[in-house]
């Protein structure tokens, strides 16, 4: 076998593995008990997943630059999911683990705490 047919057959492994990845998530998200423990599934799950179908692809770029183009969308969504998730879990904890904020929350809890800090 040439060595472009083993080249597909690891790029195509590593996307199939970040689509496990993905479904693994999803699967998580919706089992898991709680809020925290699902963001903490999906975030996980699909930083990995994307990082693998990432992988995959730089595999079949056709030059350097694609290479870093695909490297610095995975860090930008890896930097935004991982953003995303902590002000999920922030409002989350803030308002008693209830899932949504009730109308009077303050929007930072902890600028409003009675001693100032």
């Amino acid at each position: 076998m040439s060595g472009i047919v083993w080249l597909d057959a690891l790029s195509l492994a590593l996307i199939g593995v970040g689509v496990g990845f993905f479904l693994a998530g999803s699967i998580g998200l919706l089992r898991l008990p709680d809020l925290l423990s699902r963001l903490h599934a999906l975030t996980k799950a699909d930083n990995i997943g994307l990082g693998c179908v990432v992988l995959g692809l730089m595999l079949q770029a056709g030059d350097a630059f694609e290479v870093w183009q695909l490297a610095l969308i995975w860090l930008l969504v890896m930097l935004a999911g991982s953003l995303a998730c902590y002000l999920v879990a922030h409002s989350a904890v803030a308002a008693g683990a209830a899932g949504e904020l009730p109308a009077d929350a303050p929007a930072h809890p902890a600028t409003d705490a009675p001693d100032g800090r």
